[in-house]
């Protein structure tokens, strides 16, 4: 039994080891987000209709609305952070929802863009590339809101942040993650429009 005991020391559990390795995982995600960016981007500049027919450009206002209320929620879950951290449960537990519900106030500004536009996913070039890269981005979105749910409710398990709070800077880093990326798809799809 001590020969067991003496071979696993050292080798407990470290709260660092675990938040490196969801950075590993938000790399690897950044790697998939890069090359549908360049796809996005070489197929744009190479085509000769980049359009499909009848639409003259995408209407822009929705979608910067939602890009306020995704980089507000990074205010708002870093909020909640430092909450966490003053071990102010409540405090906690107030921005994380507000941080919640802009995240959801998001997707549905994303779904009343979407049954508002002219072209579907099949219609042409723009139309594939245009839902699979709002669309993807939108799955992290709800990804987020769903893990972001998780750690509400484990925040009423008693003394459960007691230990740390992996999870809530696992799920902080990755929504910091999410709105950089549609800071990009902001620009990449809504504010470069070439005639």
């Amino acid at each position: 039994m001590e020969s067991t005991t003496a071979n696993n020391e050292g080798h407990g559990m470290h709260a660092s080891h675990n938040l490196t390795g969801f950075i590993i995982f938000l790399c690897s995600e950044s790697v998939i987000f890069i090359a549908f960016f360049s796809g996005f981007a070489l197929l744009k500049l190479n085509a000769l209709d980049w359009l499909p027919n009848g639409v003259a450009g995408l209407e822009w206002q929705t979608p910067l609305i939602n890009t306020f209320v995704l980089v507000s929620s990074s205010g708002t879950i870093y909020l909640a952070e430092r909450q966490m951290v003053r071990q102010n449960i409540w405090g906690f537990r107030g921005w994380w929802l507000a941080t919640m519900a802009l995240g959801g106030y998001f997707l549905w500004g994303q779904a009343v863009e979407w049954s508002g536009l002219q072209f579907g996913f099949t219609s042409g070039t723009f139309g594939g590339t245009f839902y699979l890269l709002t669309g993807f981005h939108g799955l992290h979105v709800l990804t987020g809101v769903l893990l972001m749910l998780l750690m509400l409710v484990k925040s009423f398990i008693p003394n459960n942040y007691k230990g740390g709070e992996q999870g809530i800077q696992a799920t902080s880093l990755f929504w910091h993650f999410v709105d950089v990326i549609w800071i990009i798809l902001f620009l990449l799809i809504y504010v470069w429009q070439r005639s």
